[in-house]
């Protein structure tokens, strides 16, 4: 059976495979710091689960102390020429971005129909976490097809993730962090706390009153938090279950989904938000990147307010019918 276990080993293989060639490239004057946070993310990656919770707290401490003191350099491989690159797009057109949707397609696939296989009694896929392994196994047939259809160098794929990861530096790993800040909290009853001053605030007496304090929140939470994983476990806790869903008897599931698509509407709005809203003006490598950070932010906000409007009407119409 393919658990989640085998995802954590190939994103760690991976990481490790940068910290590698991050060490050889000359042309990065903080090569060895580089080497060495992608070397302690792929340690956390490989051994985390067999590790204390103390022990993974100072590989984490360790990481920001790397990224912290002087930042990462940024990697710049040699893979395929700005001339290849145009060849390549003027050849293939649309096809270039065959690849990059099989890893949807995959992922969708394994949710609904490999996690239903089973091979001699025993499941393909962990039943747990079949979407996740599903995306792995996505990104590696992504990769097989990106190199029968361009032929690039061999070890192109890895130079370029390697490029593409130090260009995102520090915030790769924000997302976690945060969704771990999330779960401290919860655990902290923080969720109860904010309940209750909802509560004696706004009389929830309505379910369409609920629904508009749990995405409301779910957006104000992460604009504040700057991701939705962080506040996802203390506005649930807070305002979705024991209203939306226990008090007026909303779906689960209908109510948690869209309940984490409010607050990423927050995530568009927020700076604090970084591995949104700065890693792109980095990636494009836009002059003035504080220009360019608030100007992002600028353009998503119509959208994120619009979708919000759109998630709390799905979520009334939606988790009350089914």
């Amino acid at each position: 059976m393919i658990t989640l276990q085998w995802v954590y080993v190939l994103a760690g293989l991976t990481f490790m495979a940068f910290a590698g060639l991050s060490i050889t490239d000359r042309e990065n004057n903080r090569r060895f710091k580089n080497a060495a946070f992608w070397g302690l993310l792929a340690f956390s990656f490989l051994f985390g689960g067999y590790l204390s919770d103390l022990a993974n707290g100072v590989l984490l401490t360790a990481m920001v102390l790397v990224a912290g003191i002087g930042g990462l350099g940024q990697g710049r491989p040699a893979t395929t020429s700005p001339d290849e690159r145009r060849t390549l797009a003027a050849r293939f057109g649309n096809r270039l971005f065959v690849p990059a949707l099989i890893i949807p397609v995959t992922a969708l696939a394994g949710t609904l129909v490999l996690a239903k296989i089973d091979i001699g009694g025993t499941p393909l896929f962990d039943a747990k976490d079949p979407t996740l392994i599903a995306l792995g196994l996505g990104v590696i047939l992504a990769l097989i097809v990106g190199m029968a259809m361009f032929r690039p160098p061999a070890i192109a794929p890895l130079q370029e993730g390697r490029r593409l990861m130090d260009a995102v530096g520090w915030a790769a790993i924000l997302p976690q962090m945060l969704a771990a800040l999330g779960a401290v909290f919860a655990l902290a009853g923080v969720g109860q706390v904010v309940g209750g001053l909802v509560s004696d605030v706004i009389p929830m007496n309505g379910p369409l009153i609920a629904v508009v304090a749990y995405c409301l929140g779910m957006a104000l939470f992460t604009i504040i938090m700057g991701n939705a994983f962080a506040a996802f476990p203390v506005m649930t806790a807070a305002i979705g279950l024991p209203f939306v869903v226990l008090q007026f008897g909303g779906n689960p599931a209908i109510v948690c989904a869209i309940g984490m698509l409010s607050g990423f509407c927050g995530t568009l709005l927020t700076p604090m938000a970084a591995n949104f809203n700065v890693v792109p003006a980095n990636l494009l490598e836009l002059p003035d990147r504080n220009a360019a950070f608030n100007g992002v932010i600028r353009a998503q906000a119509p959208t994120a307010v619009a979708m919000l409007g759109v998630n709390i009407l799905l979520m009334y119409v939606l988790a009350f019918r089914f």
